[in-house]
């Protein structure tokens, strides 16, 4: 074990005997996993009849992540096929790796495990040297990829509550200590849902299926669209989204928003020289958008698909489905970052900042070697960007560097 990871494990190891750890309801019936710090090994098919039962193994065996099923099971210790199914939580999973941000391209690397080959944002199918397609990759975690995934998380409890009438007491909201957050829903009259009734949900979330002519969004032509009134703003359920993503999109769209969307040219030229009509349209329920000139069924079903992926949910979707899953446990440390994954009171979610609120290591200094780091900020600071230099840095901040491989402890 190299001295930075053994580090690592120390600080891990401290942590864990400082703290209390927030164990999962009904624990006894949970299975929980964890990663090995110096065998890089998953430990899985473990029981704990109580909380100090559970602390006390943390405390000795310092894994590097911690997890517990979604699942409730009549013997969590068994085998899979053994372990009696009884149900599971609905999990949601939102991480900015599932969700295109403009910062990704600037702080994201790659390396060809091939050739060696460097480069910026999300992985190419190829290298471009050796055409090899196995690569390495370096996330970095900012303002604005957190801001994104919060972003999707309060359009999930949005549509949780107010379309599947589910209440904030039935969800737990957590930070996970990374790039993302987790959704769980624990409610009895969710544990027998199937996979493919969860993936119900999951293609409601995300907008499988929508047609715009089954909305009165299509030609005047179309059967649908003669039948059905287009929907408005105030509407519930899709309908209003599609109404609020199309109206946002047009609202706020530039030039080249509209040719990413692959208007022709008079007809993007049409939107912008009409915009306010069209706005004002939609706002109070009139027709006049469908009388714009240039802009035909073909163009406008282009902007309400594009309205559509707008108000859809970015969630990881294997993870809804998957009723064995192992999620991240509350008040334990992501072997990633060193910040710890922690519970948000869903009305609170607009206003929490976490990278104020995950830090687990407040006390202290520590001298790291740093490699290439983006500009950062932990807490009320900033550090970087910092390349090939040695800095003295709170241990957070040095914690997180140590952790994401980006720098090495000086003795």
């Amino acid at each position: 074990m190299s001295s930075s990871l053994r580090f690592i494990q120390d600080k891990f190891a401290e942590y864990y005997a400082n703290n209390v750890i927030q164990p999962p309801s009904s624990i006894e019936q949970r299975e929980f996993g964890f990663l090995l710090f110096k065998e890089r090994m998953m430990v899985r098919h473990r029981r704990f009849e109580n909380v100090d039962a559970l602390t006390s193994f943390l405390r000795t065996t310092v894994p590097s992540d911690a997890y517990y099923s979604s699942a409730y099971y009549e013997r969590p210790e068994e085998e899979m096929d053994e372990k009696g199914w009884l149900g599971a939580d609905l999990i949601f999973d939102i991480d900015a790796d599932h969700i295109p941000t403009l910062c990704g391209k600037t702080h994201d690397t790659w390396t060809c495990t091939n050739c060696g080959f460097i480069g910026k944002g999300p992985a190419p199918e190829k290298c471009p040297k050796c055409e090899e397609q196995k690569f390495s990759q370096q996330t970095w975690l900012c303002e604005t990829c957190l801001a994104s995934a919060k972003t999707e998380l309060i359009k999930l409890v949005d549509v949780l509550m107010k379309d599947f009438g589910l209440s904030a007491r039935e969800m737990k909201v957590g930070f996970s200590g990374h790039r993302g957050y987790h959704l769980h829903v624990e409610s009895k009259e969710i544990w027998a849902m199937d996979p493919m009734a969860r993936k119900e949900i999951v293609d409601y979330l995300v907008g499988i299926g929508l047609e715009p002519s089954f909305h009165g969004l299509g030609s005047k032509g179309e059967r649908n669209s003669r039948l059905l009134s287009r929907p408005y703003l105030d509407d519930f359920g899709w309908r209003g989204r599609i109404a609020k993503g199309t109206y946002e999109f047009l609202k706020a769209a530039t030039r080249e928003d509209l040719e990413k969307i692959r208007l022709s040219k008079k007809a993007l030229n049409s939107i912008i020289h009409n915009r306010e009509t069209v706005l004002e349209s939609w706002k109070e329920k009139g027709e006049a958008w469908r009388k714009i000139q240039y802009v035909g069924s073909e163009s406008w079903k282009k902007i309400f698909l594009y309205g559509i992926g707008e108000q859809s949910i970015k969630i990881d979707t294997v993870v809804t489905t998957d009723i064995h899953r192992l999620i991240r446990m509350s008040n334990t440390l992501h072997g990633k970052t060193g910040l710890k994954k922690v519970e948000v009171p869903v009305t609170e979610i607009e206003s929490f900042d976490p990278l104020k609120s995950a830090l687990a290591f407040k006390e202290g200094t520590v001298t790291v070697s740093v490699t290439e780091v983006p500009k950062f900020r932990l807490g009320e600071e900033t550090y970087g960007p910092y390349k090939r230099e040695e800095v003295e840095l709170p241990t957070a901040a040095a914690m997180l560097l140590l952790c994401k491989g980006a720098a090495k402890v000086i003795a």
